[in-house]
């Protein structure tokens, strides 16, 4: 059963994000003084637990918070054309197409306000589509930026907007929130109140206009995101649920990445780091190409992020039907082992985000490597592998010193993290890791994913039913895999 969902809304530069970022307790969405910054619905799970003294033992209740764009962006002061000369105004149909999803599904609405400004023409205009949809019932009137109880006497001035008493919160102090989550959960009383299952988050990655919202879009079956010409349309990592054959996936849809040199603004700087977090918190990444384009810098940038936090991937190749008649999948390959050949072992896939071909594949490899990630190897068996490949090839030396593996045992899953005990570690380092790494993943359900190796020294307390500390961790090894 879905969760409520609780959306805000208001004109640019009221706060909304910063008010998002409070009630969820974590920076998700970006905040900057820009208007328009936020486009698309930027999404994350809202725990509201229970107050302590009025239901001491009451249940926290989950909800589906939902930030939207500023409603009449771009109508105001601030920059109305990025650093190519695109007009962004043309993206105000798109931003307010997507305010208008979200307030149709949502249970409560928080129309947002200023403190200070009071009430403006813009925030009528709000209104009125608030009551021409008839959604006036699920308003939760909040004035953002009221610091301190001084403020609450002049709260009455925003009654006029007919949507009851309104309630003054602060975003950046914390003033009143708990009171706002006290009314949230009068409102959502009676609902979903248990915390959803964990699911799969696929990060979608590229550079800009390699087709990432398409993508989002083709597999969410809706304009789920802005799509748009516009290179840099994505600002936030959006997060959108999906449901496919059964199976439920979260699509994070990124900022478009550039080199550093390139950037515009302080806000494709947070864009950047949101793009880079959501690596950091996927489960498994998609590294989007343009078939249409050679490998770029950025895409080997985005290949080091993905290796150096052992996150499986899929190459994804997109506007493919583009080339197909120029290129074979075998031409590309090539091209891919030569420029990325670190991400050699990883599975790639075909296909065409605009016309729908080929997402089938991509969204079953994408479990596949999450389900690799996720294996555990019994101990004996790896043990009977580890003396195979030692047998069939030991680290050499000049000195001729022996190479010996005592015990080794897998610690953790996502990556799947083995720990060898080992003679001397320094022999196992470098070149013999990665030949060990590669093996592995031929003998073992690793075949297209990262593992980690962590060499120790033996110890007296070492014993076979131990698991070794971890001395260091290897970089994923270079093997090629296929998929798709």
């Amino acid at each position: 059963m879905p969760l409520p969902i609780v959306a805000i809304i208001g004109r640019p530069n009221v706060g909304k994000s910063s008010l998002f970022n409070r009630l969820i307790g974590r920076r998700v969405s970006i905040v900057d003084p820009t208007p328009g910054v936020t486009r698309d619905r930027v999404e994350a799970i809202l725990e509201i637990p229970p107050d302590p003294v009025r239901e001491p033992e009451g249940e926290t209740i989950f909800a589906d918070l939902c930030d939207t764009g500023g409603y009449g962006i771009y109508t105001a002061e601030g920059a109305r054309f990025d650093d190519a000369g695109k007009d962004l105004s043309l993206l105000r149909e798109d931003v307010e197409a997507q305010i208008a999803a979200a307030v149709e599904r949502a249970t409560v609405v928080l129309f947002t306000l200023d403190a200070a400004e009071g009430i403006v023409p813009l925030d009528r205009e709000v209104a009125a589509l608030l009551r021409k949809r008839g959604l006036a019932d699920r308003v939760l009137l909040l004035v953002n930026k009221a610091d301190d109880e001084s403020w609450l006497g002049r709260l009455g001035e925003f009654g006029e907007l007919g949507f009851g008493d309104a309630t003054g919160v602060s975003a950046k102090n914390g003033f009143g929130i708990r009171r706002l989550q006290r009314l949230l959960r009068e409102r959502l009383a009676g609902h979903v109140e248990t915390p959803p299952e964990s699911e799969m988050r696929v990060a979608i990655v590229g550079r800009r206009n390699a087709g990432k919202s398409t993508l989002v879009n083709a597999l969410a079956g809706q304009p789920r995101v802005i799509a748009s010409e516009i290179a840099g349309t994505t600002r936030d990592s959006v997060d959108v649920r999906i449901e496919i054959k059964g199976r439920t996936l979260v699509a994070i849809d990124t900022a478009g990445v550039r080199k550093r040199k390139s950037w515009a603004d302080q806000i494709e700087r947070y864009s950047h780091e949101r793009s880079i977090e959501a690596i950091r918190r996927c489960d498994v990444a998609v590294l989007l190409l343009e078939a249409t384009s050679p490998t770029s810098q950025v895409e080997k940038a985005l290949a080091t992020e993905i290796l150096d936090r052992y996150k499986p991937v899929v190459i994804a190749v997109n506007k493919w039907d583009l080339v197909e008649r120029k290129l074979s999948p075998e031409d590309y390959l090539t091209h891919f082992e030569q420029e990325l050949p670190a991400l050699s072992y990883a599975p790639l896939v075909f296909i065409s985000a605009e016309k729908g071909e080929g997402l089938e594949d991509l969204v079953a490899m994408a479990f596949n490597l999450h389900k690799q990630s996720m294996h555990r190897e019994g101990t004996g068996a790896l043990n009977a592998a580890v003396t195979r490949i030692l047998e069939n090839r030991g680290p050499s030396t000049r000195l001729g010193t022996q190479a010996k593996v005592y015990y080794a045992s897998q610690i953790a899953v996502q990556p799947p993290t083995i720990a060898l005990v080992v003679n001397k570690p320094e022999l196992f380092e470098g070149p013999y890791e990665r030949y060990l790494v590669n093996r592995l993943r031929d003998v073992l359900p690793y075949s297209e994913i990262p593992i980690r190796l962590r060499f120790s020294p033996r110890s007296r307390r070492d014993s076979p039913g131990d698991a070794p500390p971890g001395r260091r961790s290897s970089r994923p090894a270079q093997k090629r895999g296929r998929g798709g």
